[in-house]
């Protein structure tokens, strides 16, 4: 059995990873919070579709444009309020604004995506442009005599 040499930046790299993947968040001193939602993105029967998290969020507060390549998808999660008469342990449910750009990894037609929202998730199809081929055309050489 070969030994695996210690790596500590191995490690380093593995929690930045962990990190990353998790969601990204920015408070403001007003309290107003943005965050960045996880998603995936991948092609499937060629159109580029896209997975973003949204647990918990009204589909009617979700808004998603295609500008310039780029998928823009933003929101905001509204906080029930709050019952004074209950006694809370831990509050870490918040309202907020979220917001998340995805540049595309090819070029689509926009007018023609579709969104859905199901279990949570946000689904965006957007067909690929299709190429345009090359127009060739033969060219007759002429012998100068």
């Amino acid at each position: 059995m070969a030994l695996i040499p210690y790596d500590p930046f191995r490690e380093l790299e593995r929690f930045f990873d962990e990190w990353a993947s998790r969601f990204h968040e920015v408070t403001f001193p007003e309290g107003l919070r943005i965050e960045e939602p996880r998603a995936d993105v991948y092609e499937k029967d060629g159109k580029i579709c896209a997975e973003i998290e949204m647990p918990g969020i009204d589909p009617k507060n979700i808004e998603v444009s295609i500008e310039n390549n780029v998928l823009r998808v933003e929101g905001k999660k509204e906080e029930k309020k709050e019952e004074k008469k209950k006694g809370y342990y831990r509050k870490e449910i918040r309202a907020g604004y979220f917001k998340r750009l995805i540049a595309l990894p090819e070029e689509v037609e926009a007018g023609k995506a579709q969104a859905k929202y199901e279990n949570g998730v946000l689904i965006v199809e957007v067909p690929k442009k299709a190429l345009q081929k090359p127009k060739s055309k033969k060219i007759e050489v002429k012998v100068k005599k």
